[in-house]
């Protein structure tokens, strides 16, 4: 790996470390997607034209451009363009109804959008909404060779959006076409200017976004390539990438593990079992990552072994704890051990497993050298003894010390302790005598389905917006297979007539995305609540668990 200067090695622009790349091994292929080959310098170039082209439009230091693209090339040129020029990528997920998406555009106040043909109606139809002033639009094949468009529209094999030329709408091949790769000089502060802005599920009921410097990105790379540069040389690995670009794990595993250490990536716009086992049998991939949920969906197909996974050597798992029965199970079929990652969209990575031994069950591993982690009570924030459970904090210098726009979540979440600003995880673990890192659980608030840590409050803040419901208490019953199943319970207007779980269970479809919309709907005349009336959502968490164990519910 090439360094950076150690003198400040955290301190300099994201982009930085894929172009040294990009320079290092011009020729090498960067990712293969959809079988087609995409080589490091054209990534370069494409990114240096897409950063003109964004200039041009009128995209200056610090405006925030959201990326509205599941994975696919144009996502990465995107990326590593907005923040060529300084300003700042907010980037979502690409199944966010109108709904979300019209909030997030207002919230983070982008101007810009990066979105699919597929999803350019949900963005016109609040465009005249928000504070949009450009769409440009692209199609997740068009980067690829004529005739493999062709083939794939032949046979229906590609989806395609209606798309209306109109002011204010751009289309990305055309923006390649038309700009030089010569965007303006612009000077990036790292621990001071934005790198991108996440969003994750805010306890108020709205999502929050997640602010990141460049030194905290950066901070995260190069703590991973330094802790794993003794296993993994550079250029000498096939990542086999199926995780949202758009999720902190993946995100940062990929940049870290492929793009800035000269590997191939096989980039993959969707988590499908089949095709990811076909990729990894046919390009030998060496490095898989994956929520438990992916892993367990992989052992569980019935045409596994009919498939050559010899080639890995390196496996990880973010997003949730890992079962030890699926870390076994795989261990068993493939014979490498699955390592642990553990992080957060407001802090990023935080704790690993080391390679030079098997992770302990439910270890989390260590923490990065970046990160500073104290486990503590979590009402007088004093740190409990060695192996006994407390709440997870954690602290870095380059950390972001608050939301985006949020005061009210930064005071709840962000706690200044001894001169420093520690996020509090609401994640509970211990600690044992050799420094590794046990999960116990999650608070109340959080929701950990198919990897995705979904926010209950905005569950229920949707549910109480309609019209009948007066109360609704959202929590996760335990399930092996997706981790936790979202559950509502809800109270309606004595005068409701007529509304049932289908009902509302099509409203949360309308405004939410596809993973967190509840399962299950429960009506009750009334929910537990504190004396200043707070929901006491733990409480009736624990009584579902109850019940679920007493009755042999929870799910195997």
């Amino acid at each position: 790996m090439e360094k950076v200067n150690m003198a400040g090695k955290y301190d300099e622009p994201v982009v930085e470390g894929f172009r040294r790349a990009c320079d290092r091994y011009p020729d090498r292929i960067a990712i293969i997607y959809l079988g087609e080959k995409f080589y490091y310098a054209q990534l370069w170039d494409w990114v240096e034209r897409f950063a003109t082209a964004l200039h041009g439009l009128g995209v200056r230091p610090s405006d925030r451009v959201m990326i509205y693209l599941s994975n696919c090339p144009q996502w990465i040129i995107g990326y590593y363009a907005i923040q060529r020029l300084g300003a700042v990528p907010v980037p979502v997920a690409p199944i966010y109804t109108p709904y979300e998406i019209e909030y997030l555009i207002k919230d983070s106040g982008a101007e810009t959008i990066l979105c699919q043909d597929t999803n350019f109606g949900y963005v016109k139809e609040v465009f005249e909404k928000t504070c949009l002033r450009r769409v440009i639009v692209t199609h997740y094949v068009e980067l690829l060779p004529f005739y493999k468009r062709m083939i794939g529209r032949v046979f229906d094999k590609v989806p395609n959006g209606r798309v209306r030329r109109d002011q204010g709408v751009f289309f990305f091949k055309d923006l390649l076409r038309r700009y030089p790769p010569r965007p303006p000089k612009v000077d990036i502060h790292p621990r001071e200017h934005l790198a991108y802005i996440l969003y994750t599920g805010g306890t108020t009921g709205f999502p929050k976004g997640c602010q990141n410097s460049h030194s905290g990105v950066t901070s995260n790379i190069v703590d991973i390539l330094e802790r794993y540069q003794a296993y993994l040389p550079d250029g000498e690995d096939t990542l086999v990438f199926s995780a949202p670009l758009y999720h902190q794990f993946g995100q940062t595993l990929f940049m870290a593990m492929a793009l800035y250490k000269g590997n191939r990536t096989i980039l993959m716009p969707l988590p499908e079992v089949d095709a990811i086992l076909e990729v990894i049998q046919r390009y030998r991939g060496t490095l898989f990552a994956g929520v438990p949920t992916l892993y367990r969906m992989i052992l569980e197909n019935d045409r596994l072994d009919l498939y050559d996974l010899s080639s890995l050597r390196y496996c990880w798992s973010g997003g949730d704890v890992l079962p030890m029965e699926v870390y076994q199970r795989w261990k068993k079929r493939t014979g490498v051990p699955i390592y642990q990652v553990y992080g957060a969209t407001e802090i990023g990575w935080t704790t690993t497993s080391l390679f030079d031994k098997e992770p302990p069950p439910r270890s989390i591993g260590t923490p990065l050298p970046s990160r500073e982690v104290r486990i503590v009570d979590e009402e007088t924030l004093e740190p409990v003894p060695i192996g006994e459970t407390g709440e997870i904090l954690v602290t870095a210098d380059t950390m972001p010390k608050a939301y985006w726009n949020k005061p009210e979540e930064t005071a709840a979440s962000f706690v200044e302790m001894g001169g420093r600003i520690w996020y509090r995880t609401k994640d509970y673990g211990y600690r044992d005598g050799e420094g590794v890192i046990y999960y116990v659980d999650r608070s109340a608030d959080v929701i950990k389905h198919k990897g995705y840590r979904v926010s209950a409050s905005e569950i229920e803040a949707v549910l109480q917006d309609h019209p009948t419901v007066i109360g609704a208490c959202v929590i996760g019953v335990p399930d092996s297979k997706v981790g936790q199943r979202i559950k509502a319970i809800v109270v309606l207007k004595e005068d409701a007539k007529g509304v049932g779980s289908s009902d509302l269970i099509a409203w949360c479809s309308e405004r939410l995305a596809s993973y967190k919309v509840p399962q299950y709907i429960e009506f009750r005349d009334m929910l537990p609540k504190s004396k200043v009336g707070k929901l006491l959502r733990r409480e009736v968490r624990d009584e579902e668990r109850r019940k679920a164990t007493e009755g042999g519910m929870e799910r195997r």
